[in-house]
């Protein structure tokens, strides 16, 4: 086993751009029942810290993570088994930023940083710790909602996530089923799970309650297949917009600068931000490179053939 990554250690490989393995970023550090908080390394994995806090839970052990670490949850916002959004279990952390500080962020003494940084997508420094709530994890624990099947996915098929008001859910699924069918595309996989909203993080994707829709469609094994599959899957998302729907926009590379725009109007104002907080681009990612350019690119009418 490696050894854990000291906050120092992090501290100086950031100030001299020096390469860290961030998966020794993996130990629960406290538990302070005081408090009702635990703080947890970036990297600690969410059946580490169901086994650290409630030995023996099967319930626990075995509960749907969207991200398998809590870091990973914390820089998408990612949505927990009951369907809350991780900033709702987020009390602090700690984040390494760009001149090698490293500096504790709370939604109060730091309400801009805290809100860029969770669903920020990693892009405003490394995360050494996170404290969260022990009550709230309890609740999501008490809370837990089914994920419900309606297909089962198989295995090795990119699901598109899909977020829609819950009164406009059956209509979204048969127009959904209908596209497919007209592109000859064959549905498989479908789920459905709830999503409870937060108003919080600056590059917010639950700001209402939502049926979270998840479709996968096969991508093809040509590359008009994976054309058409790509085509598809922007149908799919102006059916959800249509119906007063989103997308998670971590996770949904497809989407076209309009639906975008459409979805998220703040992306740029967060772009902005993001080259404020980290000119030099020490976290860039695919993530950043991808919007970047979506929004930068000059725009054209494209016209595809089923």
């Amino acid at each position: 086993m490696a050894l854990p990554l000291s906050a120092h250690e992090l501290c100086e490989a950031v100030r001299q751009s020096l390469p860290f393995d961030p998966s020794r970023l993996d130990r629960v550090l406290r538990v302070d029942t005081a408090r009702a908080v635990v703080e947890v390394q970036s990297a600690t994995r969410w059946k580490s810290l169901a086994a650290r806090l409630r030995p023996g839970d099967a319930q626990a052990a075995e509960l749907r993570t969207t991200c398998a670490t809590i870091g990973e949850s914390v820089a998408w916002n990612a949505a927990g088994p009951d369907g809350r959004p991780a900033v709702m279990h987020v009390e602090s952390f700690t984040l390494v930023t760009p001149d090698g500080q490293l500096r504790r962020i709370d939604r109060v003494g730091n309400p801009e940083l805290f809100a860029l940084t969770v669903g920020g997508q990693g892009l405003f420094g490394t995360m050494y710790s996170i404290t969260l709530r022990l009550e709230s994890l309890a609740r999501a624990v008490s809370e837990a909602r089914v994920c419900e099947t309606l297909v089962t996915p198989e295995t090795h098929v990119r699901t598109l996530q899909l977020l829609v008001p819950p009164e406009r859910l059956a209509a979204l699924i048969a127009e959904a089923r209908s596209r497919c069918d007209e592109w000859r595309i064959p549905v498989q996989g479908l789920q459905v799970r709830q999503i409870r909203p937060e108003q919080e993080t600056f590059l917010r994707w639950a700001a209402r309650d939502y049926a979270e829709v998840g479709i996968a469609v096969a991508d093809g094994t040509t590359l008009g297949g994976r054309v058409r599959a790509t085509q598809l899957r922007r149908e799919l998302i102006d059916l959800a917009i249509s119906h007063g729907g989103t997308f998670p926009i971590a996770c949904t590379p497809e989407a076209t600068r309009a639906q975008a725009q459409a979805c998220y109007p703040q992306l740029l104002a967060f772009l902005t931000q993001q080259r404020r907080i980290d000119p030099h681009e020490r976290w860039g990612n695919a993530w950043l490179r991808h919007h970047r350019s979506l929004l930068g690119r000059e725009a054209c009418e494209v016209r595809w053939d089923r």
